[in-house]
């Protein structure tokens, strides 16, 4: 008769959950997401960074590991460095994500204000009147300054992000300046 180790009674029951689940057993997965979600969470929140966006590209995660579970392979390595690797690169695409980088820098103008006077003590928009001369602007103009001068957008992102031409683009931001140049004199 021989001893069970610790180690081979955890490589037993990981056997017999893959299988379940390769039989697509919902309580497998009941199991396997009480016995990983933490681990892989963890994993996910280094990587995005936003507790909410980790939350939901866990859930991604775990129907992604669902559905794709036939193509898991034991003999390449194991069930927890597979999953760990989904969850990793579903994080890495989101953060990659043109969506996922247009809302971390898109705010409205006037939290982008607050946020860079909190930043720059020295330098206060409200002083010379800017967020003012911002609302003189026609909305064209002032959704550029706001893409551009707030919000970081370089102009070929501001053209794609509003899915206008390049040189649109630059044409509002130059007629922009010159109003708000007059209005600063």
């Amino acid at each position: 008769m021989s001893a069970s180790t610790p180690e081979s009674a955890a490589l037993e029951t990981e056997v017999l959950l893959v299988q379940r689940l390769r039989d697509r057993d919902e309580g497998a997965m009941t199991i396997f997401y009480n016995k990983y979600s933490s681990a892989l969470y963890g994993v996910i929140l280094r990587i995005v960074k936003k507790e909410e966006t980790a939350e939901d590209v866990l859930q991604e995660a775990m129907v992604k590991i669902w559905h794709s579970f036939p193509s898991y392979d034991a003999e390449k390595g194991r069930l927890f460095t597979w999953v760990m690797n989904v969850c990793r690169n579903l994080a890495i695409d989101k953060i990659r994500s043109r969506q996922y980088r247009v809302g971390s820098r898109t705010q409205p103008i006037e939290e982008s204000a607050a946020l860079r006077q909190a930043a720059e003590p020295s330098f206060r928009p409200e002083h010379i009147g800017l967020q003012e001369m911002t609302r003189q602007l026609n909305p064209d103009q002032r959704q550029i300054v706001d893409l551009l001068y707030f919000g970081g957008f370089t102009q070929s992102e501001v053209a794609e992000e509003l899915n206008l031409p390049l040189g649109t683009v630059k044409t509002r931001a130059r007629a922009a300046i010159k109003v708000l140049s007059k209005l600063i004199r």
